[in-house]
């Protein structure tokens, strides 16, 4: 698909001021990097020298700044510990002009940390520090309570969901029912645990994986692929689904059972940490600017495109984007 570019004007231009809520796992992703010189001799495993180290926005976080550079305005619910990494991601927060009034403090948890160890470009090791427990049902209740405070202003609601303990069954009943009742979209990054608890969603967005994990069943081949995408339609009742596939690019099965193909759009894969984050933001910010469904998978396909080709997690490129869907940057199918 290649956009008119009056037709893409419209849609990025209707960006402004578009709120999206974003429900999910917040974490703080840390980066090591350095370079590897040497063998240690207390075992057979590389010494990293350490030249800098840096502090990001991960997870729901990352989704969060995505739309921010997308020009939409994000609103973040979800839950962070009484600690100093809740202090450094509201650092970040503040720097990125990202609101945090909506953030649940939770006194048994801590926040959420990955860290990443990078040698040269090549990622070494990963160390997390998290509780994987569901909240509690009191802070369930907060975080519905601040929602509904303010569903008011919010045109699309983001469940994203990371297996951290944050989005649950009760959390993800409630939230779909009060965005049912002031008809609001809501949109699915879903994880393992919840895989069928979204029913009556907008969007589902599984990645491959996810989905062969959750049906039992291997996806090989373009037939594999559109049964899969029937039957996630059908058992969750969504009004579209949206396969992630790698390096196949994308799978539309839209709520008329249209199937569209989105082909890969990456020229060349350097990292695809964040990639995921990427594209149901992009998704969600095209949709409320506008854009139909497919012309918002399209968009949403470019971008994950672009940041797979950074090392590490970093947010779309909004220019870039925009050149990328008019095709000035020589993608490569």
């Amino acid at each position: 698909m290649r956009f008119e570019e009056t037709r893409l004007h419209e849609i990025f231009s209707s960006m402004q001021n578009r709120f999206i809520a974003v429900i999910g796992d917040v974490m703080l992703d840390r980066y090591i990097w350095g370079s590897v010189t040497r063998i240690s001799p207390e075992a057979p495993v590389p010494v990293i020298d350490v030249a800098r180290e840096s502090n990001h926005l991960g997870g729901a976080s990352n989704v969060a700044l995505n739309i921010r550079s997308m020009g939409a305005v994000p609103v973040l619910f979800g839950v962070v510990g009484r600690d100093s990494n809740a202090n450094e991601l509201r650092m970040i927060f503040e720097q990125e002009k990202i609101i945090t009034d909506f953030l649940v403090e939770d006194d048994a948890r801590p926040t959420t940390v990955k860290t990443r160890i990078i040698a040269g470009s090549q990622h070494v090791a990963r160390i997390d520090y998290e509780d994987r427990q569901q909240i509690s049902d009191e802070v369930t209740r907060r975080v519905i309570d601040r929602l509904e405070n303010h569903i008011g202003s919010i045109n699309i609601i983001i469940l994203q969901d990371y297996n951290k303990g944050v989005v649950g069954p009760a959390l993800i009943r409630q939230v779909i029912e009060l965005a049912r009742e002031h008809n609001i979209p809501v949109l699915v990054d879903p994880k393992f645990n919840n895989f069928f608890e979204y029913q009556g969603v907008t969007v589902f967005k599984p990645n491959r994986k996810e989905t062969e994990d959750a049906l039992k069943v291997r996806l090989s081949d373009e037939s594999s692929f559109i049964e899969a995408a029937r039957t996630l339609r059908q058992r969750l009742n969504s009004e579209h689904v949206l396969l992630t596939l790698g390096e196949k690019g994308m799978l539309l099965l839209e709520e008329d059972g249209e199937v569209t193909r989105v082909d890969t759009r990456a020229r060349k894969v350097a990292d695809v940490s964040g990639a995921g984050d990427t594209v149901i933001a992009t998704l969600a910010v095209a949709l409320a600017s506008g854009a139909s469904m497919i012309e918002a998978a399209h968009i949403a396909n470019f971008a994950g495109g672009l940041v797979c080709e950074e090392v590490g997690i970093v947010p779309v490129d909004r220019d870039k984007l925009y050149d990328a869907a008019l095709g000035k940057l020589g993608v490569l199918d």
